[in-house]
């Protein structure tokens, strides 16, 4: 076996060329230098040269280059090096001297023995409130299972009678007894679970511990998920402070300070404070349950459509979540209402999409079908995610549909007072629902109304589409196996010199007109986006005067490359500040073209030769270029 110096990991949100530049300036940094490297991509076509768990063990040290998730735990152990994909392609000589150094400092995955956030590398600076985001749902992702699973007992619990689990009832049955007293033992876990693995993602095993015992203060005295959220940052801070401050400690004290340290100085910091916050938290969160349930009785319409409008908005995001725990900690309470009309809510989009695609089936394709007759199946089991993909195509639109859908749904189901004792479970647990019948009838209208929407909408959009293509004679279909050729991609006359543009936004104007032009694609407003979506991700200026715009769409027909000199350079928020005096432009279809996508990879992989670049900027002619591009990519490696 080969063992590497360094190995890396490359990846940018689209995966079309800046993953494969940074791979090259990578291992020609490493070359240079008479370094072993291996480079792992996560492109457009999934991960190539994949590194193997005996190359990472026998590397010395690790650089990752991406924008995006590369697995990043597999490396826990080794010196990482942490940067954008850009600080990749523009420095990667000084990444390689010092991935070579011993000032890195060696990352630990969540999980190892020491508490991680405080060595990580100084390269890693996620932003604050995306790190509050991350922490939350890891309380919340942990929490879920075990409040489903002890709802789901406590509802079985009720098909023998609603007071079946009461000794003194006549209901009496001792097996439901069993059941709602397991359920319940697992319903008052959430919060002690929640501030718990909040505590854990801030300041991993040591926040876990300490995150337990704020989590069961905020249980036991009455402050709800609001007060588990509370505890959870208190514990996890709490010891992240504690680890700096003891830090100075000698080694040998290593084991004092988890084992006896650590927890009786966590436990008295982070419990005096909680069981201090308790009593104002404890009024907040009783405030919040009394306003919500407030509604119930007061404005139905106006909760069902506060509820439908959250728990459509991101299906199964931050905001869907906020209002399912809210009906969760409600049903803990006994309050059977709320959770009703927020299980309508989640409901009804996956089943929405299912309507869709039988309202307009020739509008939409093969597979968006098939996705939408399966979201039946999901959407009667409570899994709103399955809506996800359609909402996904057409946010601004899709999404205010979704939401009316939800909204009707849940307002029926307060109109109706359906009472659901279940957190999860979809049409299984009917049984144990109060006027099921009317329920399924809300539900199932808020849906078909939704799906009404869309299939409109979507039969215009395929009108429109049809109306194109018959003006347009020269539109090209893609076709599902097209040939792979150098020529395809880099076409004479997609080649332009002297082209007169002022800005940015100009030449992304102009290069969408060439799209739909030449056939290359059938929306000339899309492909502004879509350059102008990929530009806000990260610059596609590079150095040295260039620009490799590039963008992946379902309006584009083929794979191309434009390729524009421009007459004076223009602003381009650049690697190294210079503006920007040749573009190229990469056009993908969206989930095709797999073979062209290898050879914009090369083409990429050039644009990190200063000599290429220069051989590029002095040819003047579209015949000089389209040689020059065909004769390096045919000789690249």
């Amino acid at each position: 076996m080969k063992t590497y110096q360094i190995i890396a990991a490359t990846g940018c949100p689209t995966g079309i060329a800046h993953t494969f530049m940074a791979q090259e300036a990578l291992e020609k940094a490493a070359a240079d230098r008479g370094i072993t490297i291996k480079v792992e991509t996560h492109g457009q076509e999934g991960i190539q040269n994949e590194l193997t768990q005996a190359e990472i063990d026998a590397a010395d040290a690790v650089i990752i280059a991406a924008d995006k998730d590369v697995r990043k735990e597999r490396f826990s152990g080794k010196k990482v090096i942490d940067v954008s994909v850009g600080r990749g392609i523009k420095e990667a000589p000084e990444l390689i001297q010092k991935a070579l150094s011993d000032t890195i400092p060696v990352y630990h995955a969540a999980g190892g023995a020491s508490i991680s956030s405080a060595n990580q590398s100084a390269e890693e600076k996620p932003s604050f409130w995306h790190q509050i985001y991350v922490y939350l749902m890891n309380g919340v992702s942990h929490m879920l299972p075990v409040v489903v699973a002890g709802g789901v007992m406590v509802a079985i619990s009720f098909m023998f009678g609603i007071n079946s689990a009461d000794p003194k009832s006549a209901e009496y049955n001792e097996f439901a007894f069993y059941l709602k007293s397991i359920g319940g033992i697992a319903m008052n876990l959430m919060v002690p679970i929640l501030s718990a693995y909040i505590a854990e993602a801030i300041a991993k095993r040591p926040g876990l511990i300490i995150g337990f015992i704020t989590g069961m203060i905020a249980f036991t005295n009455g402050t709800g998920f609001l007060g588990g959220i509370v505890g959870g940052f208190l514990a996890g801070y709490v010891m992240l402070g504690l680890s700096h401050l003891l830090k100075g400690l000698p080694k040998q004290l290593d084991g004092l300070k988890s084992i006896f340290l650590f927890p009786v100085l966590g436990i008295f910091i982070a419990g005096l404070s909680m069981w201090l916050l308790s009593t104002p938290m404890e009024t907040i969160n009783k405030g919040m349950m009394d306003f919500l349930a407030g509604f119930q009785d007061s404005n139905p319409i106006l909760l069902g459509l506060i509820v439908g409008a959250m728990c459509a908005f991101d299906m199964g995001g931050p905001v869907n979540k906020a209002a399912y725990v809210t009906g969760t900690a409600l049903l803990a309470q006994g309050n059977y209402f709320f959770m009703a009309g927020v299980s309508a809510a989640c409901i009804a989009p996956p089943l929405a999409t299912g309507f869709a695609v039988l309202f307009a089936r020739k509008a939409y394709s093969a597979d968006e079908r098939s996705a939408g007759y399966v979201n039946f199946l999901l959407g009667s089991t409570h899994i709103t995610e399955g809506a996800i993909p359609f909402a996904a195509k057409k946010p601004l639109v899709v999404i205010p549909f979704l939401m009316i859908g939800s909204a009707i749904a849940a307002i029926l189901t307060y109109l109706f007072q359906v009472q659901v004792p279940a957190p999860h479970g979809g049409f299984i647990v009917l049984p144990i629902v109060t006027h099921p019948l009317l329920w399924v009838f809300a539900i199932l209208l808020g849906s078909i109304v939704a799906g009404a929407l869309m299939a409109w909408n979507q039969n215009r959009s395929a009108q429109k589409q049809e109306r194109k293509k018959q003006v347009s004679p020269q539109t090209v279909v893609t076709e599902k196996a097209e040939p792979v050729s150098l020529s395809d991609v880099i076409r004479n006359d997609l080649i332009f010199t002297d082209v007169q543009v002022s800005s940015q936004e100009e030449c992304f104007e102009q290069l969408a007109d060439i799209a739909v032009r030449s056939g290359l694609a059938t929306n000339k407003k899309a492909v502004v986006s879509g350059f102008e979506a990929r530009e806000k991700e990260s610059t596609t200026g590079m150095e040295h005067g260039i620009a490799i715009p590039h963008t992946e769409l379902a309006e584009i027909a083929k794979p191309a490359l434009i390729i524009m000199k421009l007459a004076d350079g223009v602003e381009w928020n650049s690697l190294d500040d210079s503006e920007t005096r040749l573009v190229l432009a990469m056009l993908i279809p969206k989930g095709g073209a797999h073979g062209h996508l290898a050879i914009l990879s090369e083409i990429s992989k050039l644009l990190v030769h200063e000599s290429f670049i220069n051989e590029l900027m002095q040819a003047k002619t579209k015949n000089e270029i389209e040689q020059l591009f065909k004769e390096k990519v045919e000789n690249h490696d």
